[in-house]
């Protein structure tokens, strides 16, 4: 068996347990198993790479596996000193990050490709593409981790005739590949790249910060359509498939969550397609009425004469890092005989199953963590709601208020509860900038401070009796 017939069998392999990683990631319960197998493929398609890499170089052998092992090196100890020192709140402007540099691989191995390759028509078309859709996710994932980590505002930036704008630029980009096939030159490549980066950084901008998990998937995919490209420039048939593996279930993700948002897909992927032009920002408002607070012992009491009890996560539940406290608030109040369950929103946090993610981490029983469908008709037989670091996603004008930015937008309807205790920091709004008419509601009271203290206080309160 040669070299070749070997790695395009390893290739085979990795590409099967790619699949079967992701299959695993569907479910928290196998969701360990899914990331063993996807690493297990991705160390098998590096080893078969590296191989035909010192196979296929002119180089002497040694030369080329010294510049393999520096390129892994360097990646290995910025990667591993990233991974320890990320906070969990900080993963998804890390995931931005990180898609961006698949964007920008695209774009630097479609000019390499260009300029080693014997220009064809085929060729060139994967070239054009795969540097025009590697453009815009590294501009666009750029965009993406200033909103996510508020180094900008998180309002859309509406321009008038933006809409016209971003047409304007694919027509522009069109009107280049035509040119680029049929007189191939830099010329044509180096502006549409241009375009194409001003591009994936209005499509982003435009799009507003409740719409932004939903955009982190989008990039996903795209990142994954770049290392598609990427792979067929580079005649790499485990990466065409990676990439398409990726592509596709960023994009099903981001329709299953514009879905649970009632929002328009086609609207979110072109940036706010459809919205008004040139329409001011979203404000937070004033006040909205007045509001009543509870101390931790009141939460305490009001807990203890409970009999059921949802607890509604969101960021800043993240932030606070407060899933631990609240973990053994669970484990309190069902040793007491109350029914404690999570519903958890599709868009809670800043990243799809972001709150999943915490709620597992502190060992927080699967079969007690819902989604809104599941959970949303049962808010009218629930004693007590606890509303740990969310805003947004139980807001109850997306529902009443059809002038609100959110609007239309599906919600955990926690109002219906007979107590809701929000726990926040301040009165302030939330990611999407908006007031919350939930916080004056005659059954809801304002439980102020850091959520992981406040948490261990109300556990403190109980276990005293």
């Amino acid at each position: 068996m040669t070299l070749v017939t070997l790695a395009q069998a390893t290739y085979l392999l990795a590409a099967v347990l790619f699949v079967l990683s992701l299959a695993g990631l569907s479910k928290q319960e196998t969701a360990r198993r899914g990331n063993v197998l996807g690493m297990v493929g991705m160390v098998l398609a590096l080893v078969a790479t590296i191989a035909l890499a010192l196979d296929a170089s002119q180089r002497p052998p040694v030369v080329t596996a010294l510049l393999i092992a520096l390129v892994l090196g360097v990646g290995a100890v910025v990667g591993t000193w990233r991974a320890r020192e990320v906070e969990m709140t900080q993963m998804p402007e890390l995931i931005a990050m990180l898609h961006s540099f698949v964007g920008a691989a695209a774009v630097l191995v479609g000019f390499n490709s260009y300029l080693t390759e014997p220009p064809h028509g085929v060729h060139l078309v994967e070239v054009f593409l795969g540097v025009f859709i590697g453009a815009v996710t590294f501009t666009g994932s750029i965009v993406a981790y200033l909103k996510l980590s508020a180094k900008i505002t998180s309002a859309p930036l509406t321009l008038p005739g933006r809409n016209l704008l971003n047409l304007g630029a694919v027509v522009v980009s069109l009107g280049l590949l035509a040119w680029f096939v049929a007189a191939p030159s830099i010329w044509p490549l180096a502006i549409m790249t241009v375009i194409a980066l001003a591009l994936g950084w209005h499509l982003v901008a435009a799009i507003g910060g409740g719409d932004m998990p939903v955009v982190v998937s989008m990039l996903n995919s795209y990142s994954g359509w770049a290392a598609a490209a990427a792979g067929f420039m580079l005649s790499n048939d485990l990466l065409i498939v990676t990439g398409a593996l990726v592509g596709a279930s960023g994009a099903i993700l981001s329709y299953i969550m514009c879905r649970a948002m009632n929002r328009s897909f086609v609207s979110v992927i072109l940036g706010g397609f459809g919205a008004e032009e040139g329409a001011a920002a979203p404000s937070a408002g004033g006040p909205v009425g007045e509001h009543s607070e509870m101390s931790a012992a009141d939460v305490a009491n009001v807990l203890a004469g409970a009999r059921s009890v949802v607890i509604t996560p969101g960021y800043g539940m993240a932030v606070a890092k407060a899933q631990y406290p609240v973990a053994d608030l669970v484990e309190k109040l069902r040793a007491r005989g109350v029914q404690v369950r999570f519903g958890v929103h599709p868009v809670a946090g800043r990243l799809p199953g972001h709150m999943n993610v915490l709620l597992a981490e502190a060992k927080v029983p699967y079969d007690i963590v819902l989604e809104m469908d599941e959970i949303n008709d049962d808010f009218d037989e629930t004693d007590v709601v606890l509303v740990i670091g969310a805003n947004d996603t139980v807001n109850p004008a997306a529902l009443e208020d059809p002038s609100s930015p959110i609007a239309g937008m599906p919600v955990l309807e926690v109002w219906n509860a007979k107590q809701v205790v929000v726990f926040k920091r301040s009165m302030a709004t939330g990611y999407a900038g908006v007031q919350n008419p939930l916080f004056f509601r005659d059954n809801t009271a304002m439980l102020f401070g850091d959520a992981r203290d406040q948490t261990e206080k109300i556990v403190a309160a109980l276990a005293q009796g």
